[in-house]
């Protein structure tokens, strides 16, 4: 089993950046790929960011990429999603996962809630 929570949410003006944490615990965190998923009111949970276990490779979601970045302190046990210039479209609540491999994740945070203000 893998707790993880998430932190580092706020409400931010367009343009702004914040950065999200989620700690994990319970289980060897390098033995995971880590994603970062956010929900929106009245729309599906959707895909923004991941990393495979060592971090060495990543994805986005193209509405992220080039403003987004995901990273990873597997000392620390810690994944980071680095938001910049963030949009209106940008506010959701935010989730991180973990799984053995991208793309498959079996564990869960509660979310934090992102507000970017125009």
């Amino acid at each position: 089993q893998v707790q993880l929570v998430e932190s580092g949410g706020g409400l931010v003006q367009a343009g702004g950046s914040l950065r999200l944490s989620c700690a994990a615990s319970g289980r060897t965190f390098s033995n995971y790929a880590m994603g970062w998923f956010r929900q929106a009111p009245g729309k599906e949970r959707e895909f923004v960011a991941g990393n495979d276990w060592s971090g060495g490779s990543t994805y986005y979601a193209g509405s992220v990429k080039g403003r987004f970045t995901i990273s990873r302190d597997n000392a620390k046990n810690t994944v980071f999603l680095q938001m910049n210039s963030l949009k209106p479209e940008d506010t959701a609540v935010y989730y991180c996962a973990a799984g053995g491999r991208f793309g498959l994740y079996d564990y869960w945070g509660q979310g934090t809630q992102v507000t970017v203000s125009s």
